[in-house]
């Protein structure tokens, strides 16, 4: 409960210093310039924790997914290395991005096989004829589909001479010269492609990329895959420890500034230090958020969920759901109620407008009771005994607080 009195008299503090400028509220334009300040430095905020973010080493990019293939899946198999490496082989000069300035520290099961990649790339009179052997192959695909197509066709014919439904035998000998020169033309794009890929396969850096492939153990797997699990698990932690260490010490100048504004009485600098304040906070809450998100959901309740369905209780995660929120509907209603929408808060505003303190419909000037329910708008202060508003916390005579509670009385 103390808590609770200290963050919302805390709050209240903080509402004021950012509305208020010598005690005065801010005008328009004032708060314009502040808000776009505010924005400013929010987006800078962010811009500088994500660069400062990108030196610590993602798992991605410590075992960047070419080498778990590589290495832990083990996908490059004889049949299928010559494509894949061709993909990677021209993938960066077809590429419309720059490449990276920043290049990540490789785990040392990866970094041969990574480091070899990246020669092959850097070849480019071995990566054109990558782009050759792709090119031809593509051909040899559509070559393939185009005799698939004309060979169902030419059965067909073949079909209707011999049932009488033909002209005659023209349609058929012209589908079978055709599926001739297309069988030709598909036997030496392949005779192409083999020549093309067996030169590949003679380079002394493929042949070296070849002979890596083969030194992976069964240890080297485990100690892989064990060290990406360990990575993947702590990395969000690591991330957060990165993050914070850039955005603490903003925080801290920034309340240590406003602070020596309040003691100094300097009520421009109080301003601007109690916007930045809480701008700096921001992103800090945001992160947080966002590691424990990423901690707990992604493993606790993954690993309940899976518990409950081993022992067919599934129903009691439902039973959790809805009372979570039905937890969290009480708390935004008092909220609501209490703190935003309360009866105190009804009756500043309907002073504030001239409405009657009773049922919020607008008075007549000098109205001394509401005219459409009777409610008596004001009662003797008890300080100087002059009428005040019957709901204000102070008299607007003598500017004395008011007895009892205030919003107390009928309505």
């Amino acid at each position: 409960m103390r808590l609770i009195q200290f963050l919302t008299r805390a709050a209240a503090r903080t509402k004021q210093q950012l509305t208020h400028l010598d005690s005065q509220p801010l005008g328009r334009a004032v708060l314009v310039v502040v808000l776009l300040l505010d924005m400013f430095i929010l987006m800078s905020i962010f811009d500088g924790l994500a660069a400062h973010t990108r030196q610590l080493t993602a798992p991605d990019e410590y075992i960047p997914h070419t080498c778990r293939a590589l290495v832990i899946d083990q996908t490059w198999t004889a049949d299928k290395r010559l494509g894949q490496l061709s993909a990677l082989a021209t993938a960066a000069s077809t590429s419309p991005y720059p490449p990276r300035e920043h290049r990540a520290e490789y785990h040392p099961l990866c970094a041969p096989y990574l480091e070899q990649i990246t020669r092959i790339q850097a070849d480019k009179a071995l990566v054109r004829l990558f782009e050759t052997h792709q090119k031809v192959e593509r051909e040899v695909r559509d070559q393939q589909l185009a005799i698939d197509r004309l060979k169902g066709a030419y059965d067909t014919s073949l079909l209707e001479r011999m049932a009488g439904d033909a002209p005659g035998q023209t349609a058929v000998d012209a589908s079978r010269a055709e599926f001739r020169s297309r069988t030709a033309a598909l036997d030496g794009l392949k005779a192409q492609a083999a020549t093309l890929a067996q030169t590949i396969n003679a380079h002394d850096d493929i042949q070296a990329l070849w002979a890596a492939l083969e030194k992976p153990s069964q240890a080297d797997r485990e100690q892989l895959r064990d060290e990406l699990q360990r990575l993947n698990f702590w990395f969000p932690v690591k991330q957060l420890g990165m993050q914070l260490i850039f955005l603490l010490p903003l925080f801290l100048i920034f309340y240590a500034w406003n602070s020596a504004s309040l003691r100094g009485g300097r009520g421009l600098q109080a301003l601007v230090s109690a916007h930045l304040l809480v701008v700096s906070f921001i992103p800090i809450l945001f992160k947080l958020v966002e590691a424990v998100y990423r901690i707990i959901p992604h493993r606790l309740l993954a690993a309940l969920f899976e518990f409950l369905e081993a022992f067919r209780l599934v129903a009691i995660w439902h039973y959790l759901v809805m009372a979570a929120v039905i937890a969290t509907a009480l708390v935004v209603i008092h909220v609501l109620q209490k703190k935003l929408f309360s009866r105190e808060q009804l009756l500043e505003r309907r002073i504030a407008r001239g409405e009657c303190q009773g049922c919020g419909k607008h008075l007549p000037a000098d109205s001394s009771a509401c005219p459409f329910c009777g409610y008596a708008q004001f009662s003797p202060c008890p300080s100087c005994q002059g009428l005040m508003h019957r709901h204000a916390r102070f008299c607007h005579h003598c500017g004395q607080p008011a007895a009892g509670d205030v919003g107390s009385g009928s309505s």
